[in-house]
């Protein structure tokens, strides 16, 4: 006969009621928004690496801002205040060879080419009407403004020939009315 082993008792295993964690203090609202900055900013980091990686291989030139924004010297809005004319004469004939330059083209190498483009001083000579102290004075105003603005140019028509088109030579003329007419010139 075989023999029966008396069945042993185990005790049961004790069950322990899952451990919950403390409830985590809320967030406030600045550390949640610190949290979601830390977030994007890396998010953004990976992006921009992603981007020199995937764009590496494609030559590109360097790009002047100032000759892709145009913005309109005069407001193109009828509700929006219009510029007072200047009251001064250099002011009066640098505007007027803005004005000009803007209308008529830019042109660089002679004072006005067989379109009736003009460079900087064939605008001034033109808009001084054949005041040639005039003129000069306003080319002296003019220089002025290109040097506080770029540094040491050697002279107004340099300048002028420096570029590849008249964006900088009509702003450069702006900025002179502006300046002549502030400085009472």
């Amino acid at each position: 006969m075989p023999q029966t082993h008396p069945a042993i008792d185990h005790p049961a295993p004790a069950t322990q009621a899952p451990t919950v964690p403390p409830p985590a203090a809320e967030l406030s609202l600045e550390e949640r928004l610190t949290l979601v900055n830390t977030a994007m900013t890396a998010r953004l980091d990976e992006a921009a690496v992603a981007y020199e990686v995937n764009t590496a291989h494609i030559e590109t030139e360097p790009v002047d801002l100032a000759d892709v924004v145009i913005v309109p010297l005069t407001p193109t809005s009828p509700t929006a205040p219009q510029p007072t004319p200047p009251a001064t004469r250099v002011a009066i004939v640098l505007d007027r060879a803005h004005q000009l330059m803007d209308t008529a083209g830019w042109c660089a190498g002679a004072l006005t080419d067989e379109q009736g483009a003009v460079c900087l001083l064939g605008a001034i000579r033109q808009a001084a009407r054949g005041d040639r102290g005039l003129e000069a004075d306003a080319a002296a105003v003019l220089l002025d403004t290109i040097r506080r603005r770029f540094g040491d140019v050697e002279s107004v028509p340099a300048f002028n020939d420096a570029w590849a088109n008249g964006r900088a030579s009509i702003r450069m003329l702006h900025e002179a009315a502006s300046s002549a007419d502030a400085r009472g010139i």
